[in-house]
């Protein structure tokens, strides 16, 4: 039956598919079996042509819309997915399936190896490093036993977006469009030192045991090794001006001004944030997801990117935003400038705002009404 939510009646269904062929990574490894769980929005039509898929970034979920019960937040693009918003899910059967490496119930480091004897063998560090190329592989197998083989488009943000261009590449024949939003071709060095650095502190927190922690369903240690790391994530995702705007140099009243340990506003939101994280999100699986993010390059298994770009077949609408410091616009230009030099359909909207990279998720009000028509009109 399917999971009605309490907000404008948004049909919901959440899947897991359990695959038993192998999946050939790029590196070279396998893995077999393996899961990938899934929501889908909406209803599918008869000749199956309503089919979005929906990416999701680093932290995000398969649950990108609606409310679960007792859920006190919406999924992560809830101001975009649902009945009468931007992707109108009384139109269009949204999917969205959590990437394998991720912790909310695809195959990850954190699942059990199959055929382990008891129930404490997880793959932990044993699980192969995997890269975007191999999620969008895992998905697209997941939409061919679907029976769904063209979908009307493929949209994300951030590493979304990463994946959105790489299933433009890999399947070029997959989707009529492809949108991907605050993303780029290749992980700048910026990206891959912040990682670095995320990985480091995440490894030297005693609770994390070198990734033999205890996996259950209890609650874990608030592992302060990924409070930080969080913490160092948002250095990438708000801007200076949008910093400016929420904490100035406001400081927290009840805190002394001439105490060590005393807090500025913006400090106290570290802190808020960084803790909250670590409730629902797993340090082995952020440490491979990081992994994979540091190594995306869009002309992996290609000669070069425009040997890359010359595959895709339908049009690549980018859309980038000028406040971005994580993929700054320049990057979406030059994809632009590439596709354009290869005679192929490229758009590049860009978008202003000085909020940060977390636009693509925060400002969807700047550019819903574009996505809208792009799905609407192409």
């Amino acid at each position: 039956m399917p999971n009605v939510s309490t907000q404008d009646s948004l049909i919901r269904q959440t899947h897991t598919k359990v695959f038993t062929s192998p999946l050939y990574l790029t590196s070279g490894r396998i893995l077999e079996p393996y899961q990938i769980i899934y929501e889908t929005y909406g209803k599918l039509n008869n000749d199956k042509s309503n089919a979005i898929l929906v990416t999701h970034a680093l932290t995000g979920s398969h649950h990108c819309a609606g409310k679960y019960q007792n859920e006190a937040k919406a999924g992560w693009w809830d101001n975009m997915v649902g009945n009468k918003k931007f992707i109108d899910t009384e139109k269009y059967f949204v999917i969205c399936a959590n990437v394998i490496g991720s912790c909310y119930g695809s195959t990850s480091p954190i699942s059990p190896i199959y055929g382990s004897f008891g129930n404490n063998d997880f793959y932990r560090l044993k699980f192969p490093v995997i890269t975007i190329q191999d999620m969008v592989k895992a998905i697209k197998i997941l939409l061919n036993s679907m029976g769904i083989l063209r979908l009307h488009a493929v949209i994300g943000g951030s590493m979304g977006g990463m994946q959105a261009l790489s299933f433009a590449i890999l399947y070029p024949k997959s989707a009529a469009m492809f949108i991907p939003i605050a993303a780029s071709y290749i992980s700048n060095p910026q990206i891959i030192m912040i990682n670095k650095i995320m990985r480091e502190i995440i490894m030297l927190d005693s609770d994390f045991q070198q990734g033999n922690y205890a996996i259950t369903t209890s609650p874990l240690p608030r592992f302060k090794g990924l409070q930080i790391a969080r913490m160092l994530g948002f250095s990438q995702y708000l801007s200076l001006s949008t910093l400016q705007k929420k904490f100035s140099r406001h400081y927290v009243a009840t805190d002394g001004y001439f105490e060590l340990f005393g807090r500025f506003e913006v400090e106290r939101y570290l802190d808020y944030n960084g803790a909250n994280f670590s409730v629902y999100f797993d340090p082995l699986c952020y440490l491979y997801l990081i992994r994979a993010l540091s190594m995306y390059d869009a002309s992996l298994g290609f000669a070069s990117l425009d040997h890359a770009l010359n595959e895709i077949k339908s049009p690549l609408h980018l859309v980038a935003f000028s406040g971005d410091n994580m993929f700054p616009v320049s990057e979406m230009q030059h994809i632009k400038q590439r596709m354009d030099s290869l005679g192929l359909i490229c758009s590049l909207e860009i978008i202003q705002s000085d909020y940060g990279h977390d636009s693509f998720l925060v400002e969807v009000t700047k550019y819903g009404d574009y996505i809208k028509q792009l799905l609407e009109y192409s």
